[in-house]
């Protein structure tokens, strides 16, 4: 049985929202209304202010309200363009830190997986440039070219979308790595035997400490890998 790697993707080896990249170039497209450009800009600057702890979390919700609600009048065809505008735009936009590691597992013959909260098409971009083997991405359901407005999204639950992946390649938990920035990777990082916060936000990274998880933090050009000692963190 092979030892594998999961990676969220969104922030930890791209350094932005794919997700939101998609809804911003639609919104600017006039794809999702007259008015969804500005909503979203007055979110995104509350957030960037920092006016409140809730500030990223709500623009998040506000974001994906615009983009759901304008599924119904989308076409699929629409909506690959602006995926593969997206998918050429970041997809050299990474951290140093989860490139190299992706490619030193992958020498070391691991599987490579992925699991995200950004769009399955995009996802799957991502995730076949860089040597992934398997991805769960939000899949909205199309039939006919248009959507249904039905959605699956694994990244609500990532213990359960891990494990659907672990049996469906037959994986091991022995020597297993996880790479997640939020407190929505804690449901896979729990399941590894190396977990790595990675440049976390606050809630992961209380957890984090709480475990003695590995915390590396890549700012500019330098990358600070951090190790619990004794109830401490230390550069290692």
């Amino acid at each position: 049985m092979k030892s594998f790697a999961v990676f969220d993707i969104d922030g930890t080896l791209i350094r932005w929202q794919l997700y939101h990249a998609v809804v911003d170039k639609m919104a600017k497209k006039q794809l999702l209304g007259p008015d969804a450009q500005s909503i979203l800009h007055e979110a995104r600057m509350i957030w960037k202010r920092r006016e409140h702890p809730n500030a990223f979390r709500e623009y998040e919700l506000q974001l994906i309200k615009l983009y759901e609600d304008a599924l119904p009048h989308l076409s699929a065809v629409q909506f690959d363009e602006v995926v593969e505008e997206v998918a050429q735009e970041y997809k050299e936009q990474v951290y140093t830190f989860t490139r190299q590691l992706v490619f030193d597992l992958k020498q070391k013959g691991y599987t490579l997986l992925a699991i995200s909260g950004s769009h399955q098409e995009l996802v799957a971009h991502i995730a076949r440039q860089f040597g992934f083997d398997d991805w769960l991405g939000t899949d909205y359901e199309r039939i006919d070219g248009a959507f249904s407005g039905k959605k699956f999204v694994p990244s609500t639950d990532k213990k359960r979308a891990l494990e659907s992946l672990i049996k469906k390649h037959g994986l091991a938990l022995k020597g297993s790595v996880g790479v997640g920035d939020s407190k929505s990777d804690v449901a896979f990082l729990e399941m590894v035997e190396r977990a790595i916060a990675f440049n976390p936000d606050q809630e992961l990274y209380a957890l984090a400490k709480k475990y003695g998880w590995e915390i590396v933090l890549e700012r500019k050009n330098v990358v600070y890998n951090l190790k619990s000692d004794d109830g401490t963190y230390v550069l290692a």
